[in-house]
């Protein structure tokens, strides 16, 4: 009887230290890092080398975390790099891209521009924790038409040496699948009239690529047919022979309003990718 209370003690002193312990675990510490030059070969005090920067916020005491570049949005014309709030405190880390913006580059600057970061990160990203096979390229309307592009358009990463398919996911929310209404102005072309060439996404349609999620808003409440571009962009994957091409449309919120609730369908798409990576590696 005495043994049998002793091993009860035992069992409960083991189980208190236990939930003791995980009461205590060292929370995950985030660290930030700005005003990274991402392009060596620009000259200094230019606006390319004050655009061509980028913004780091990584979970410093944790290895091998996934990481999501983010690009703004603004039309390619406006904007500013920033974190997006429903991103932080997740377990990974996001690098914010600033690139050039037209008039005062064109929209093939700004595309090599998006290409350079994201070869930046695959480059430097072991060297704060992160895996280089867990990076995820996304952003919001602009941002998500650069995510497309770089993600399908695999010239724009190979000039980086750069295989786009080592991209572990493309997240674009609200991007033009069709020729951007900034390239088409550089042409002459209206907004209101829609192409497609090699700078639409459409046009770089194909079965091998970076699993590709597509999120857009209310197809009422979208701008400019938005979501029935991605809707098409999704079907012609599909006709491509891809079978890792997702839609999904947010009901009630419209193109500003969108961002806020893709960015815990996000967070779910890459712990499925995780998931589906680190199960291919074991």
């Amino acid at each position: 009887m005495i043994r049998f209370l002793e091993s009860c003690v035992a069992v409960l002193l083991v189980s208190h230290c236990l939930a003791i312990g995980a009461l205590t675990a060292e929370p995950i510490k985030y660290e930030t890092l700005k005003d990274i030059p991402y392009r060596n070969t620009i000259r200094k005090a230019s606006y390319a080398s004050q655009q061509c920067q980028l913004d780091i916020y990584y979970p410093a005491n944790i290895k091998q975390f996934p990481t999501v570049i983010w690009f703004h949005g603004g039309g390619l014309k406006n904007g500013s790099r920033s974190f997006p709030t429903g991103l932080i405190n997740k377990r990974l880390a996001i690098v914010a891209v600033g690139y050039r913006l037209s008039p005062k580059a064109q929209v093939s600057a700004i595309l090599d521009d998006a290409a350079a970061a994201v070869a930046w990160t695959f480059q430097n990203i072991e060297q704060y924790g992160g895996s280089r096979k867990l990076i995820f390229v996304s952003g919001h309307s602009a941002g998500g038409y650069l995510t497309s592009m770089i993600g399908l358009n695999s010239t724009l990463l190979g000039a980086h040496n750069i295989d786009s398919n080592s991209i572990a996911g493309l997240i674009p929310y609200s991007g033009h699948a069709i020729t951007h209404f900034t390239a088409r102005a550089e042409l002459g072309i209206s907004d209101k009239q829609p192409i497609i060439d090699k700078f639409a996404p459409l046009y770089h349609v194909k079965k091998d690529c970076p699993p590709l999620f597509l999120i857009t808003g209310d197809r009422d409440l979208e701008l400019l047919g938005r979501y029935e571009e991605n809707a098409y962009f999704w079907r012609m994957m599909k006709v491509a022979g891809n079978t890792t091409t997702y839609l999904r449309e947010i009901k009630g919120h419209n193109h500003g309003q969108m961002a806020k609730p893709a960015h815990p369908l996000l967070i779910e798409f890459i712990k499925t990718r995780v998931t589906e990576i680190q199960g291919v590696a074991e």
